[in-house]
């Protein structure tokens, strides 16, 4: 896997994902960890199930968040 061409010492190992709707609503809060992805950049990833608080329904989510100019130079 390449090395990326800059990380974040400052970032924590995880972060808290918290998913409100439009009125403040909290349907849930999943856990996002640190990784390293395939095409070299980082960043974190999570996935995971929230909950409408109104309906009860359930939905599925996944998540990328990656560090703004770390992906490799391509070779």
């Amino acid at each position: 896997m390449p090395e990326p061409k800059k990380r974040d010492p400052q970032a924590p190992a995880n972060l808290i994902v918290e998913i409100k709707d439009s009125n403040g609503r909290v349907w849930g809060a999943i856990t996002a960890t640190a990784k390293q992805f395939s095409s070299g950049s980082v960043g974190f990833y999570a996935n995971g199930k929230v909950e409408n608080p109104d309906s009860h329904e359930r939905y599925q989510l996944g998540a990328n968040i990656i560090l703004i100019g770390s992906k490799p130079a391509a070779e």
